[in-house]
């Protein structure tokens, strides 16, 4: 197959992670040291930035920076959550972004996201091959949320559910101090999936998780709930529960809207914009009790605690970013890297690539038969799943004590 020379584009998008500017490095570092790619541009803001001619010529980093995003949080580049149509219904943007691809002599194009970044990725694959535009794109997963179908787990996923089982473990001890009795609900994010809750059940490891835990793939019942840490709080005087963000009742209602009375806010792919969940639970626990009752949402936390990020997570981002850029140059197109478990004990994951159509937009749950029976606790399927993920400590560097993280400069590309 004949080479193809050109510049390509990375861009992040969706949430971020503690991992995700791992992938990105992947990507760059890979691409900087390929001959085939002749500029490397990171795009501002995800797809915007093509959009808005915004993109960085990363060749002029610091290699020494660029090399700390290994262990930098958030997204280095910008993300958005951007929603581009349909191209059979409204073709603007996609007319936009082939003109930047052409002014640039884009010939890679690299997305770095979750669900709806697949998507996007997947519309933008199809449109330059409808139109004969010779441009491989990859999909680079990453969601905190690990909900991507088709791969054992998403390159983010395991900082996420250390950091959460780590706090549990905290929170444990914290919660018990008092000789007088508490109730503590912890709000963990996932709408439709509930991994990231089902991470606080890694807590019993060291016996600290949570007495109840709560997710989205079950119906959540107000009154059984109720009974559930009445009983609990009858027993022993103190409860620790965590719920999903995105748990409902049995017409599909979000308890996050229902307990509160509110309607959240959505953004342009429609999700909602939850929280508060945890206050609304305590508040409606306390007047049920009469206990000391304290709500504790994790929020943005549990997706930027670099700190405390596990090094199989970050070694395994990288990896797909890596290989994202060496299937792109073998003359792979339009698939997304994902992970494929080989061996548990000892544990290894292999990559392999999926169908952008494929991925996008489908959500994978937590299994059925890792849930407990009440549907208020997670079983030694799901342990034994996601406790070799969490494994290893980050080499993160740091200065005074403190992290010392990636600065870029982030110059803008010019042609």
């Amino acid at each position: 197959m004949s080479e193809l020379k050109g510049a390509c584009i990375i861009g992040q998008s969706g949430g971020p992670t503690s991992v995700i500017n791992a992938s990105a490095y992947g990507v760059i570092r890979t691409a900087l040291d390929s001959d085939c790619i002749t500029a490397v541009y990171g795009a501002a803001n995800g797809i915007v930035g093509v959009l808005n001619d915004v993109l960085y010529d990363m060749s002029k980093e610091d290699p020494a920076e660029l090399e700390r995003m290994m262990y930098t949080p958030s997204s280095a580049l910008g993300s958005c959550r951007y929603k581009i149509a349909d191209p059979d219904v409204d073709d603007t943007d996609y007319k936009r972004i082939l003109e930047i691809f052409k002014k640039y002599n884009v010939r890679y194009f690299f997305y770095n996201g979750g669900n709806d970044s697949m998507d996007t990725c997947n519309k933008i694959s199809k449109y330059m091959m409808k139109v004969g535009y010779e441009c491989r794109i990859m999909g680079v997963p990453k969601t905190i949320d690990n909900d991507l179908f088709g791969t054992d787990h998403c390159p983010g996923y395991a900082s996420s559910a250390k950091y959460i089982a780590t706090t549990c473990c905290e929170i444990y001890h914290d919660a018990r101090v008092y000789d007088k009795g508490m109730i503590t609900i912890i709000e963990i994010m996932g709408r439709h999936a509930g991994w990231l809750t089902a991470a606080a059940s890694l807590a019993s490891i060291t016996g600290e998780a949570p007495d109840l835990i709560y997710l989205p793939e079950r119906v959540f019942d107000m009154d059984q709930f109720i009974a559930d840490v009445e009983r609990i709080y009858k027993e022993n005087g103190k409860v620790i529960v965590a719920v999903s963000e995105g748990i409902h009742d049995a017409e599909g209602n979000l308890i996050a809207e229902t307990a509160s009375g509110t309607t959240a806010a959505r953004d342009s792919f429609g999700h909602a914009q939850l929280g508060g969940l945890a206050s609304s639970l305590a508040n409606i626990v306390k007047e049920k009790t009469g206990a000391k009752v304290r709500g504790i949402e994790f929020s943005l936390m549990q997706r930027c605690g670099a700190h405390i990020a596990s090094q199989t997570d970050i070694d395994e981002s990288f990896l797909a970013g890596k290989v994202a850029v060496e299937s792109a140059i073998n003359g792979i197109t339009d698939k997304m890297v994902a992970f494929e478990r080989v061996s548990q004990d000892p544990y290894r994951c292999e990559t392999k690539l999926l169908d952008l159509s494929a991925v996008a937009n489908y959500e994978k749950k937590v299994p059925d038969e890792w849930i407990n029976e009440a549907g208020n606790g997670i079983l030694q399927g799901y342990i034994d799943y996601a406790l070799p993920l969490i494994q290893g400590e980050t080499k993160m560097p740091k200065e005074n004590g403190l992290p010392r993280f990636a600065k870029l400069k982030k110059i803008k590309a010019e042609v």
